[in-house]
């Protein structure tokens, strides 16, 4: 699937940019080269024209998870609840609307610069397939409209059903700010410009290993990186740090996409950009493409042991049919539509289902962020503020906001983390199926799916929001 996306972006393997050949100096050296790293290059070259910023990269810039995703750019709006349990309301009310700003500017920031990423700014429908979602949304929205904020629009069931081409979705919520990209085309597309702007860049350039020494350096197979700073951008990868590894469970997300047909989908009704999920915890995520594909993932899959992300979370997806027999129960209208591909990938999940930023072994000269959650196509432009500022040793609102924290909350060690992941994972496919059926699952089964940590979207009676002064 990743050739697929590299082909349709217009990037083929033979572009890569060259390797590191033998040592470098840098003032900013950023490990990842997906959203996060590129976004961090991108704001500190605004910021600072004169700064030396290098990349380098394992593979393509882009080939990791921010490549492959489902190509949802969301706000923070759906987290406000998590937002308000970490960080005071009105500093939670400002970065929601940071995040929704974000994804304006993602659009402009794509026309600015000639970024044909398929941007589309159609919303998002957070809607619910079963009696039990309906309503996920509402202790979420009477918060928000306690703060004065009204970015949800609900939709009578009629409208949900006729917007979205299927009478499976009996409820929803709009967001109007939703957008949605080819997510690869972005990622080649803020690779260039980061390049235009002076960024150096090294593909299939793996990190070995990080020496901590004073200036800290980068080690890679034919060279060292030696900065003044180093900014880890590595999203799952990023659990080959000690101090990271508990901090997140990786878990894979699995996608089918169909061939062609953008007439099928005019007729259904079901035509524009708008993306949509459903209110479960392994949630289901669907949007048409900008050429008549079909796109539809599932969360939920594999759970690494030890929060190792290796090749198993590549290539095409190995529970596709599972994927696909959900795609055909929500739209049964395309029950003969081809299925062309699959493809899986890792999801960086924190507990608070929000991305988090610090300073490794407290150092102002080694700093990370990660968590992204699945959701990151959007978030990462304003990570990447928050990283360069860090960067740059700048005071300011980003840099000192409460997404940067000590004290994130660690999983469970191995392998009980790995044991109960599988048990809590098992525990909400139990759940589901019971409540498509129209059933109601047991006390145990309840109790264990409620152990799940925040996903894309929040779990009613689960999540609910919590104010902070």
């Amino acid at each position: 699937m990743l050739s697929h996306w590299l082909t349709e972006a217009g990037l083929s393997t033979d572009d890569a940019a060259p390797a590191l050949e033998g040592d470098t100096r840098a003032d900013v050296c950023i490990v990842g080269g997906g959203f996060c790293g590129l976004w961090t290059a991108i704001r500190l070259k605004q910021r600072d024209p004169s700064i030396d910023v290098a990349i380098v990269e394992q593979g393509l810039c882009g080939s990791g998870a921010s490549g492959r995703n489902g190509g949802f750019v969301l706000s923070w709006w759906a987290k406000f609840g998590s937002l308000c349990k970490i960080c005071p309301s009105d500093e939670a009310v400002r970065l929601a609307r940071a995040s929704a700003d974000a994804v304006g500017e993602i659009g402009q920031f794509c026309a600015d610069n000639g970024i044909d990423a398929h941007y589309r700014g159609d919303g998002w429908l957070w809607a619910a397939t079963s009696t039990p979602q309906v309503g996920s949304w509402d202790a979420l929205v009477n918060t928000l409209e306690r703060y004065q904020q009204h970015p949800f629009e609900l939709w009578e069931p009629e409208t949900v059903k006729r917007r979205s081409g299927t009478d499976k979705h009996i409820a929803g919520v709009y967001e109007p700010t939703g957008a949605t990209v080819q997510p690869a085309m972005l990622a080649h597309g803020l690779r260039r410009t980061a390049l235009s702007m002076g960024v150096r860049i090294y593909e299939r350039t793996p990190m070995m290993s990080l020496h901590r020494g004073r200036p800290p350096r980068v080690v890679t197979p034919r060279g060292i990186v030696t900065a003044d700073k180093v900014v880890i951008a590595m999203n799952a990868w990023s659990t080959v740090f000690p101090e990271l590894r508990r901090t997140v469970v990786v878990i894979a997300s699995d996608i089918v996409a169909t061939r062609p047909m953008p007439e099928r989908l005019a007729d259904s009704g079901y035509s524009g950009g708008m993306c949509i999920s459903d209110s479960r915890t392994l949630v289901n995520y669907y949007r048409p493409t900008m050429d008549g594909r079909f796109v539809f993932g599932m969360g939920g899959g594999r759970l690494s042991f030890g929060n190792r992300v290796d090749d198993r979370f590549n290539g095409a997806s190995p529970r596709s049919r599972e994927v696909e027999e959900n795609f055909r129960r929500i739209y049964p209208n395309f029950k003969d539509a081809p299925i062309a591909t699959s493809w899986t990938g890792p999801v960086d999940r924190s507990l608070s289902g929000l991305p988090f930023f610090g300073r490794l072994d407290g150092r102002d000269d080694l700093l990370y962020g990660l968590g992204f959650s699945g959701n990151g196509v959007g978030p990462t432009s304003v990570g990447g503020r928050i990283l360069a500022s860090l960067a740059l040793g700048t005071k300011d609102e980003w840099s000192e906001c409460s997404l940067v924290r000590e004290g994130v909350g660690l999983f469970p060690r191995e392998p009980v983390r790995y044991v109960g992941g599988r048990m809590v994972i098992a525990a909400n496919r139990r759940k589901e199926r019971f409540e498509d059926e129209g059933r109601t699952p047991g006390p145990l089964t309840a109790k264990l799916a409620g152990l799940a940590p925040a996903g894309l979207v929040p779990v009613k009676g689960v999540d609910a929001p919590v104010a902070k002064a």
